[in-house]
């Protein structure tokens, strides 16, 4: 097949569309199940490269969630904890494989971002991983293959329409690549650059050691960012990414927004979240909400008379914003990529609250000095990678 019709393109007014490959090639995928459209393609193949390189450079299976062509979340196949596995409401399937810990961990960091997503495994699905694709919310998938038991349980969703992509996984696509904007087309080479722990060598900081997780949490940041809608900051602990923010104006508002995750991935695993207790008909999605509310500013409101008693077996004790930054302190040795320079030391100063200990950018700002000063007040790590990762 060397072209695919599709519904439409970007809008439903956006017609026609079709994905085909400029070389002439025959396509290298193909659709197992239902029929994926435009934004599906794109989150698919950008996830796709996102895994293959994950899987690549740290030798473990990787998962990534995608939502409007950037990352909800990207991991690699590490064991979870009880906690973790309790907050990813995957601690009722057993013993869990790599690929499925992976796409826990993926789904998991920011769990209303990644609703509605499109996934990409650097493996074979396996049933594990099917099972928990199948009771979440999410448009489609794109994998090298899957285990037939794991196809059947992934093509009952959606009444038989799920989104099921096939794809070779040794395809090479041509070093050029093509983009029209208002007519004209933009023409620029590939971005190969090779992300791996050589690229951590040039350690600016006074501390000078980054430890072997460090340098793994590090390098899923900046691969992750690597195909992340620019502007773009990535917060990662534990081999997943635990706040992402995407396609931001300034550095700071990037720094904010995944840290402002980062903190509600740290929350979600306190002791008075981990102690709610919901009533046995109420969803996953609403769980979420629920939590998210109660963790929020506006915990109020989840609280309210007429409202607790929808959610929860018990009214909830109020979560003190004292209380939460206690327990927010207690987060530490976080990794932190930026996909350009930091101009100013305030983004560190932001980094700080959410633990982040290590720390990857590619320098080259005049206040570079500043942001060094900043770094060593805290002690932190940071390496100066040299190398911008603007995705647009």
């Amino acid at each position: 097949m060397k072209e695919l019709e599709l519904k439409y393109g970007c809008n439903p007014n956006q017609k026609p569309s079709k994905i085909f490959v400029n070389d002439g090639r025959e396509l290298p995928i193909e659709v197992l199940c239902g029929k994926p459209g435009y934004i599906n393609f794109m989150d698919a193949f950008n996830g796709w490269q996102l895994v293959k390189e994950l899987k690549k450079a740290t030798g473990l299976p990787a998962a990534t969630s995608f939502k409007h062509v950037s990352p909800a979340g990207a991991a690699v196949g590490l064991p979870l904890s009880d906690t973790l596995a309790k907050i990813y409401w995957v601690d009722d399937l057993g013993e869990l494989s790599p690929l499925a810990c992976a796409y826990a961990r993926a789904r998991g960091a920011d769990r209303m971002s990644s609703f509605g997503d499109f996934i990409a495994l650097s493996d074979v699905c396996d049933v594990p991983t099917a099972k928990i694709i199948k009771r979440e919310v999410s448009d489609g998938i794109i994998a090298p293959g899957y285990e037939p038991e794991a196809l059947e349980i992934l093509s009952s969703k959606k009444g038989g329409k799920y989104n099921i992509i096939k794809i070779d996984e040794n395809y090479t696509p041509t070093p050029l690549e093509h983009k029209d904007v208002y007519g004209i087309t933009f023409e620029q080479g590939r971005n190969e650059f090779k992300i791996d722990k050589d690229l951590l060598s040039n350690v600016v900081t006074k501390n000078k050691e980054i430890p072997e997780l460090a340098q793994i949490d590090l390098i899923i940041s900046l691969i992750t960012l690597k195909y992340t809608q620019s502007n773009s900051v990535c917060y990662a602990k534990g081999g997943q990414a635990i706040g992402i923010g995407a396609g931001q104006q300034s550095r700071i508002h990037c720094t904010r927004l995944a840290g402002s995750k980062a903190d509600n991935w740290m929350l979600r695993q306190s002791p008075k979240v981990l102690g709610l207790q919901f009533v046995d008909d109420i969803g996953r999605p609403d769980r979420d909400n629920a939590i998210d509310v109660y963790i929020g500013e506006e915990y109020e409101d989840v609280l309210a008379e007429g409202t607790w008693q929808r959610i929860f077996k018990v009214k909830p004790e109020v979560f003190t914003k004292e209380e939460k930054r206690a327990w927010l302190d207690t987060m530490e040795d976080v990794a932190l990529g930026s996909d350009a320079f930091f101009p100013f030391g305030d983004n560190i100063e932001r980094a700080k609250k959410s633990g982040v200990k290590y720390i990857a950018e590619p320098g080259g700002s005049v206040r570079d000095e500043q942001v060094i000063e900043t770094a060593d007040k805290y002690g932190m790590a940071m390496a100066f990678t040299g190398m911008r990762l603007f995705h647009h």
